[in-house]
């Protein structure tokens, strides 16, 4: 009998903005999507506005998921939520260095190492709690970019026992590409602009996706 690999969760990168029904549209996400964790996002804006912010973070603790403000481990601690999730930077040391001195050892830092295996190599042992490997919006060689990940994720997988968070997923069929290659997670945008009537269809996608888990090879 071949072994199986249990299917990666799901972690929700969610965009708020204000006046456009996001309680609704993030409770209409983890219903449909049931995920391990949030990570809110501010898009353009500055910070996140705590009068938007807070009511999303009780709905999605209500369900028991973890929350993680993105880039903003000050924001993170003063809001509440369970961590930060840092994006790619060109000294992600440092930046975790700085996070993990402000939120402390009981909070979630994790960092998405870009496409350095040095980095990401030096992020686990440094002790964040996950190591993503994503793709910047500015890459314009997505094809290769989407290959590069697979392998990170997959390499990742395959030698270390950080879970590896896999990010800028823009479809079913990479989900499940990434969830074969042993993801733990895999992250999906649910954009500012996303109509509300569409935010259950597009994750069904994914979770159907990744609802079977995969053989290992």
């Amino acid at each position: 009998m071949t072994p199986t690999r249990e299917a990666p969760r799901l972690c929700l990168v969610f965009e708020p903005k204000p006046d456009s029904g996001a309680l609704a549209r993030l409770e209409k996400a983890l219903a449909a999507a049931s995920p391990a964790s949030l990570v809110l996002t501010p898009g353009a804006d500055l910070e996140l506005d705590a009068n938007i912010a807070k009511p999303l973070i009780a709905a999605a603790h209500k369900r028991g998921v973890a929350v993680l403000i993105e880039s903003d481990a000050r924001r993170a601690r003063d809001l509440g939520a369970d961590g930060v999730h840092l994006s790619w930077s060109r000294d992600p040391l440092a930046a975790y260095a700085t996070a993990r001195e402000i939120l402390g050892a009981d909070r979630i830092v994790g960092v998405d190492a870009g496409r350095s295996r040095h980095d990401a190599m030096s992020l686990g042992e440094a002790g964040a709690d996950y190591v993503g490997f994503g793709i910047p919006s500015h890459v314009t060689d997505r094809e290769t970019a989407i290959a590069r990940r697979h392998d990170l994720v997959a390499w990742w997988a395959e030698i270390f026992e950080v879970p590896v968070v896999a990010f800028d997923v823009d479809t079913a069929e990479e989900a499940q590409q990434l969830a074969s290659a042993g993801a733990d997670f895999i992250a999906v945008r649910v954009p500012g602009e996303l109509p509300e009537a569409d935010v259950v269809p597009c994750l069904r996608e994914f979770t159907a996706a990744l609802d079977r888990p995969k053989a290992v090879t």
